[in-house]
Parts: structure tokens; sequence; C-alpha cells
């Protein structure tokens, strides 16, 4: 599933930093906070039912954010490489597809709709949705994610998925997995599991 091909060229870099620049925009219009309320920002935040969690650079979920990144590359390589769309020069546009569809879901999850969903049907009973330097985080992320495919053999690439997922359904009982399966049709067994934690 290798295909260098999908390695971005200028053009589609800069559309993709227009994209994230277009997205800070909403986020700000949307009235996301900045930074964390508590006024600092921190690299790590471990504890994700807590005022801080989603507020700081990285945290339980940011492993969610880099596998989207390998997905995204999956997506591109099929449509691109695989498929064919938009010949040769389709492919170079690859990252920044992955970047309109991290930033539109980072859009779609500060709606108070999502916030809520979360709220009800997943282990983090207190969110309140991203700072803004989370968001941007999450896009940097999913880059890091997108690049790892690009550079690694598949079966590394599923590898590190698999560990990530692993590692944090072990520690926090919540990985992306669990996360669009609660956010989508909630499991009730997966549900008092969570909270057992």
């Amino acid at each position: 599933m290798k295909n260098r091909s999908l390695k971005p060229h200028r053009a589609a870099l800069v559309a993709s930093l227009i994209l994230v620049v277009f997205t800070l925009a909403i986020l700000f219009a949307m009235d996301r906070p900045p930074i964390c309320e508590c006024g600092y920002v921190k690299f790590w935040h471990g504890d994700i039912n807590s005022s801080g969690n989603s507020q700081h650079l990285a945290d339980w979920y940011t492993p969610s954010h880099i596998i989207h990144g390998m997905l995204f590359y999956a997506l591109g390589w099929l449509l691109f490489a695989k498929l064919g769309i938009g010949g040769k020069k389709g492919a170079k546009w690859g990252f920044t597809l992955a970047i309109a569809l991290e930033a539109a879901w980072e859009i779609i999850e500060n709606t108070p709709m999502v916030i809520d969903r979360y709220r009800s049907v997943t282990v983090n009973w207190g969110y309140s949705g991203d700072s803004i330097v989370n968001s941007l985080a999450d896009l940097g992320w999913m880059s890091l994610g997108f690049y790892l495919a690009l550079k690694l053999p598949v079966k590394v690439t599923i590898a590190l998925a698999i560990i990530m997922e692993i590692v944090a359904a072990m520690v926090v009982r919540d990985n992306l997995t669990l996360n669009v399966i609660m956010l989508i049709w909630p499991v009730e067994a997966i549900g008092e599991w969570q909270a057992a934690g």
C-alpha cells in the first residue's frame, strides 16, 4: 500500500495551511477558548475526566488523532493511487484531504450537539469541548500519523495503530474504536465497563 506519490507538493501544503487557518477562524467564531481556562498550556494532560481534558497539547486522545492520520493516508492511497482519481497529480492532494477531514471533525466535535452527545454516552462525562490550542495540536498529531503511514511499512503502521488502541483501552478504558462505537451506537456493556474504571 506504500505509494510515495502521496507525498504532498507545495501547492497542497499551502492549501493545507489555508485550511488550518480557516479552521482556527471558525473555532474562534464558535467562541472556543484559545487555551485551557486554567490559564496555561501543558504538553501532556492525562486525566480524561477533568476540566483539563482536551485543553492541552496531548492527552489520551492523541493516539486517536495519530490513527486518524494513518486512516486518512489509507483513504488517500485508495482514492488517488489505487482508483486513480485526479490522475498522477491527484495523489499529491492526499495530505490536503486528510487536513480537510480532520479540520471538519475538529469543528463538528466542538458543536454543542456533539459535546452533549459525548457527555451522555461516552466515558467523558465532563467533556466541554476542545481549546483551540488542543484542536490545533490534534491537526498536528493527525499530520504525524499521515507522515508515519507515508514512511513506514504497512505492517508497522497497522501494528502501531493496534498498540495505541490497546494501551489507551487498558489505561483509560477508551480509544478511537470505543469512542466511535459509543458515539454512533452506544453499547451498555461497554459503558458499564468504562464506568467501572
